[in-house]
């Protein structure tokens, strides 16, 4: 059975950030931002700031207990061939040592990015980025190189899929995120793969044999499910999976064949189960499948918290700052 209102109240009340949460995750960015256009050293080389990732792709869950949720932004920076990859990495973070708000906060620098950790359950990975001959490159530390990205377009490219699928492929996204982490489920896998491979699936073609392929959460989950456990059953070996956004690289990095193949065995259980709750009569029956997938907040409650609003996060602006919001 379908049992609509029960995932309502799991996105609701369980998976879906709150507003107040996002909100909060919303100011925290603008205010990074804010610092680093203020530093003497990196604020004239910094002209945007652009929401990547779950962010944008208004894919972010609430956390699980012992864990954080994350924001990505890309922080556009004017190309300086005097700086080397790690130099911009390396001046971000100093950047926001020196200021008054983050001097004393968990500032980690990591390959592509540095990482500012709060102490409430999140934190925002700022991505350097500079434009040379008309493609977009992130800085990587380790190899002091600059790899190719478009995070704008991997974004428009997942919008277009949840359009297609009518919205329901970013809450199908969301659940299967919830799945991973609150279930025991295919630990390891990232997010940025799960995207990748449940939006290449996502097929007008379907759309158009069965007009309601997509037509409500429950059956997009069905079908998105079953078609990806399909393609991963028949496959024992890693496949590749290529980055949409046309930069002409893959994600194959992101995943070991070990993490691959326990993640293959688990959705192979997860599309049974799933099968079985969709093609249930008994609703009881159905209720108890579904919640030996999702838990216990998979059930019929009243109205709708709110908890599905999610921001349309475009540019930032700097109004706000020349006010002179900080801290």
């Amino acid at each position: 059975m379908k049992l609509k209102p029960h995932f309502n109240t799991l996105l609701t009340d369980s998976v879906n950030l709150s507003p107040a949460r996002l909100e909060e995750l919303e100011r925290r960015a603008d205010r990074i931002y804010a610092a680093l256009k203020l530093d003497d050293d990196l604020g004239p080389m910094v002209h945007d700031m652009t929401p990547q990732g779950s962010w944008a792709q208004r894919t972010i869950i609430n956390p699980s207990n012992g864990r954080d949720f994350d924001a990505d932004f890309t922080l556009h920076l004017n190309d300086d061939p005097a700086w080397s990859p790690r130099d911009y990495l390396d001046r971000t973070r100093a950047a926001l040592a020196v200021h008054h708000i983050y001097t004393g906060m968990t500032l980690n620098r990591k390959t592509r990015c540095v990482r500012v950790v709060y102490a409430n359950d999140f934190h925002v990975d700022v991505v350097p980025s500079i434009e040379r001959g008309g493609v977009q490159y992130i800085a990587n530390y380790e190899d002091n190189t600059w790899e190719p990205t478009n995070p704008s377009a991997f974004t428009a490219w997942m919008q277009a899929k949840d359009a297609d699928a009518h919205g329901n492929l970013r809450k199908v996204i969301r659940l299967m995120k919830w799945v991973r982490d609150n279930r025991n489920s295919f630990n390891g896998v990232r997010s940025i793969l799960l995207t990748t491979m449940l939006g290449d699936l996502v097929s007008r073609s379907k759309e158009i044999f069965d007009g309601n392929y997509y037509s409500d959460l429950p059956t997009s989950f069905f079908h998105l499910i079953t078609d990806l456990d399909d393609y991963v059953w028949a496959r024992e070996q890693k496949p590749s999976v290529v980055d949409p956004s046309g930069t002409g690289l893959t994600f194959d990095h992101r995943w070991s064949q070990e993490t691959y193949g326990n993640f293959r065995k688990r959705l192979h259980d997860i599309a049974d189960v799933t099968r079985r709750a969709y093609t249930s009569n008994d609703k009881d029956e159905s209720v108890k499948l579904w919640q030996s997938l999702f838990g216990a907040g998979f059930k019929e409650t009243g109205p709708s918290t709110g908890r599905e609003r999610f921001g349309t996060p475009e540019k930032s602006t700097t109004s706000s700052f020349i006010a002179g919001r900080a801290g």
